[in-house]
């Protein structure tokens, strides 16, 4: 990589530009590595005749580009964001990480991905590490911080109001709200569900809404239809054990209210297996509206969050937070959308 300004030397008392010469290549033809100028010129500069002229074709020779760390030393600015991510692999954070990737490239900023994996020792290790790389600020999702971050930071999936944190968060009333009515307007009245993994981020604010929003509509919910999500996996393996612990409790249901789209896609396997028909003996919904959701058989009904947009709200915050050196709201909420799709029906008579 190049200095942003060639070595001016002095040569029989006269100044000359050397240009450096990478390995493997020529210099231009009759230039032999040496212009001869009558002062200082800078490479990228404006025009300045012939000279200019020369510079610029013998630039484009020899594959000339800034010197990213020169200019980084020159303005103290790296560009660059630390993302903290629970998982890499995973449906809901692949969205996600998709808009920040977008809006960052945009706008010529590069990002440090560590994962935590819910572990807070290596939370803490990795938000030190991504400090000493220099970050300018954090982007976190589906992560539960207890603490502030020493700079400035956007949570998607945040609920925790912290100094310099703003958190973009799903209206889980809403979310709890759609789902619930659409059940209830198919003539579904013995629901069960699924309740997140406690240390998922949006867990605890969901179950508190979906319970909220089903006693202000008359719907009682049976503790003998209620599981407790609990091991971490991307698969839909999260959902098909516990779907199975529901059935195997002999208590009738006719709907499914799962934690997230991956769970329900697991739950769907365990109810065909026991050649339950979906949704003509028992409708799902999911939430999150991943990839995988519409393409599913059948495909699912689910509560939409706007993940890509999500993930790009995220980026052009915390950018804005750098840029402008300040802070942002602490909270930026956003709203989910209920997609009917063929895993819901009228309840079996």
């Amino acid at each position: 990589m190049y200095d942003e300004w060639s070595a001016i030397i002095a040569r029989n008392g006269k100044k000359e530009e050397v240009w450096p010469q990478p390995a493997g290549k020529s210099h231009p033809a009759g230039s032999r590595g040496i212009c001869r100028l009558g002062g200082r010129h800078r490479l990228g500069g404006p025009e300045q005749g012939p000279i200019s002229a020369r510079h610029s074709g013998a630039h484009a020779e020899l594959n000339y580009r800034p010197n990213f760390l020169a200019r980084s030393l020159r303005k103290k600015r790296t560009y660059t964001v630390g993302l903290i991510i629970e998982e890499i692999g995973d449906a809901y954070g692949s969205l996600v990480i998709s808009g920040i990737e977008g809006y960052l490239r945009q706008h010529n900023y590069f990002f440090l991905t560590v994962i935590h994996r819910h572990d807070a020792s290596m939370l803490r290790e990795y938000s030190q590490l991504l400090l000493e790389r220099g970050v300018e600020g954090f982007i976190t999702v589906d992560t539960s911080l207890q603490e502030a971050l020493p700079l400035p930071t956007v949570s998607v999936a945040g609920h925790r109001t912290l100094k310099g944190v703003t958190n973009i968060v799903l209206d889980q009333e809403r979310g709890a709200r759609v789902a619930l009515e659409h059940l209830l307007a198919l003539g579904h009245r013995k629901i069960a569900f699924m309740k997140g993994q406690p240390f998922s981020s949006d867990s605890e604010d969901r179950w508190k809404w979906v319970c909220k929003v089903a006693q202000e509509l008359g719907l009682e919910m049976d503790a003998d239809l209620i599981i407790n999500l609990e091991v971490d996996d991307p698969s839909p393996q999260v959902g098909y054990p516990y779907a199975k612990q529901l059935l195997a409790r002999k208590k009738p249901f006719t709907a499914l209210f799962a934690y997230n789209d991956i769970s329900a896609i697991g739950a769907i396997r365990a109810i065909q297996e026991e050649a339950l028909r979906v949704p003509q003996d028992v409708s799902v919904v999911g939430f999150d509206d991943i990839q995988w959701a519409a393409f599913h058989t059948p495909s699912l009904t689910t509560v939409r969050q706007p993940l890509g947009k999500m993930g790009q709200i995220a980026a052009e915050t915390l950018i804005r937070m750098i840029e402008d050196h300040g802070e942002s709201s602490s909270e930026i909420a956003i709203e989910p959308t209920l997609v009917v799709r063929e895993s819901t029906g009228r309840a079996p008579k």
